[in-house]
This record gives structure tokens, sequence and C-alpha cells, in this order.
């Protein structure tokens, strides 16, 4: 057995918000978040969420000049960080609806692992929601690398289905450039997705897919906006 799965989690911050209860736990030297009771994420790994930015990056073409990207949401922060480790990248916009998050990096122990990035002049933080701040905003970005759940098939907060639904995922090609990347984070590998995503008009649609310790691997949904 793992020497991680024989410490027990310790809760850090208990808190009640407008979409449930939020939890930040310590397991060894490790964090996790807990929403509605329901595991998240923690700061074991991260492959797969610097992959979310790494393969957005690179589906850009390389000559398009500080092109901007909306991380959604901050998590523990891996996808942030990676973004602003990253010089080739303008604008950093991260959308975060839990403030029980945004406090637990600017104010709480998770600052350890984004403190830098946060810090960093590129770096914005949006406290709303994801799926709101895309239909309200007119902002276009070149990069949409999100991460604000389970995955398509997996949703721990019924609201954010929003988010794959025809409307939202319309919603993300409005709001790319031309040519501009829509990357998603998956816990699991979602074939209807790519299909939903094909509908919704964008193109060169794949995947790629990160191996975990145990089940199946975590997945990033990669696609282009055509015009």
């Amino acid at each position: 057995m793992p020497v991680e799965d024989t410490l027990a989690p310790v809760v850090v911050e208990r808190r009640e918000g407008p979409f449930g209860e939020v939890v930040l736990r310590a397991r060894g030297d490790d964090f996790e978040i807990i929403a509605n009771g329901c595991f998240l994420m923690d700061t074991s790994d991260g492959r797969s969420e610097r992959l979310l930015v790494d393969a957005a990056l690179a589906a850009l073409p390389a000559d398009r000049p500080d092109p901007s990207v909306l991380v959604g949401g901050l998590g523990v922060g891996f996808s942030l960080v990676r973004a602003a480790a990253e010089p080739r990248w303008g604008r950093i916009a991260v959308v975060e609806r839990e403030q029980a998050v945004v406090d637990w990096h600017l104010d709480g122990p998770l600052g350890r692992i984004s403190g830098a990035a946060l810090a960093d002049p590129r770096t914005e933080i949006l406290r709303t929601g994801l799926v709101t701040h895309l239909r309200s905003t007119t902002e276009r970005y070149d990069a949409l690398c999100l991460d604000i759940d389970n995955g398509p098939d997996w949703t721990v907060t019924e609201s954010n289905e929003n988010l794959y639904s025809p409307t939202g995922l319309a919603a993300c090609r409005a709001r790319l450039t031309p040519g501009g990347v829509l990357a998603v984070w998956s816990a699991q590998p979602s074939p209807g997705f790519g299909e939903a995503m094909r509908n919704a008009g964008f193109h060169a649609v794949r995947t790629e897919e990160v191996a975990v310790a145990r089940g199946v691997p975590d997945v990033v949904h990669l696609a282009l906006r055509h015009d």
C-alpha cells in the first residue's frame, strides 16, 4: 500500500459558500480540496494540469505574439504556475468562483505553490464563475484552459454541466480568437465530448492522456476554433 494511503487527512479549513461546502485537507506534505464531500484535486502530482497549459500553447502558432490564456479554475494552482513559468504567454487570467480557494492561495498554505505566479504582473484573478464569465465578457482569449470539475461525464457541481453542453461550448468558441485553442481537463476519457466539440464548430479535436497510479488515465481534450 502506498505510504500516502496510510496517512489520515487533517482538515485545515472548512468553508460554507454559495455552492456548498469546500474543505482544504492536509495529508502528509500534500493538500486536498474537497467540494461537497467529493474529492476534486490534490498537490501530489499535477502532470495533467501542467499538460493542460503546455498542450494549449503548443497548439498555437509559434509566431503569435503574447498569446492570452484564460485558466479556469485556480484549484491547487498547478495550471497557473505552469502558465506563469512560460514567458511566451501574455495575459494570464484565472477564473475562480470559490472565495475560500482564492484565500488559501493568497493568505493560506497553497501560497507556497502559487505565490510567485500570483505576483506575476501578467496574472489576474477573476472572482466569478467560469460559465458566467464566458457568457458575460466580450474579451477574447487565444487559449482557454478549463479545469473546473472532474470532467464532462463526472461533474461535482450540477451547474458545471452547462460548460460541456452545446450552449457552453458555443460560449467557449465565442471567447476564442480565430485559431484559438480550447483545452478541457477530464478525470477520464470522454469520446462523446470530442464529438460534442466537433458539433460545436471546433476542428482538430484530439485528446492527450496522462497515466495515473490506479484506474483510467487523466485526459486533456483539445480543439481549435477554425475561423
